[in-house]
């Protein structure tokens, strides 16, 4: 899984560690982590040669972190580029959390609009259905007077 982090050092212990801030979730949303999370860098992440990352790994660097299932660190890399292209897309054209609030607030009101009126639509669909069956209840009640009439009118004739 990939996390957003932040890097700590533990001066006592001069271990490395990664303060979880951040999840991407499965459908690529993000989600921020209530709890907060600590990762200790393994001996072998750090002293990696093909890691060029770890030596650029100073208190307060944010990196994303790949995480497998037992809580090892898979890989990493700095967030920076992540971070740029988040503002370029998204900050840069005013979508600011308040945008994104309003939007969210109309799309509920229309949800809720559009709930209301099939609840009318359903309503008179109902009212419709019950005055069809009553035009076909009374066009049967004429009809059985008419032939009742007809019948009537044929014994007075005889």
């Amino acid at each position: 899984m990939l996390y957003l982090a932040k890097v700590q050092s533990q001066e006592v212990f001069a271990d490395r560690t990664l303060q979880l801030l951040a999840c991407q979730n499965a459908d690529d949303s993000w989600a921020i982590l209530a709890e907060q999370s600590i990762l200790t860098l393994s001996r072998d992440c750090v002293q990696n040669p093909n890691n060029s990352l770890i030596n650029a790994l100073n208190e307060g660097v944010l990196v994303l972190a790949d995480v497998g299932e037992n809580g090892e660190v898979l890989n990493m890399r700095s967030a920076n580029n992540w971070v740029l292209e988040l503002v370029e897309k998204h900050l840069t054209i005013g979508v600011t959390p308040d945008f994104l609030q309003q939007e969210a607030e109309k799309a509920e009101e229309w949800r809720q609009s559009l709930t209301l009126q099939s609840q009318e639509l359903s309503r008179r669909l109902i009212e419709v259905e019950a005055r069809r069956e009553q035009i076909q209840t009374l066009e049967a009640k004429v009809q059985q007077e008419k032939q009742l009439l007809e019948s009537i009118q044929l014994k007075a004739d005889n």
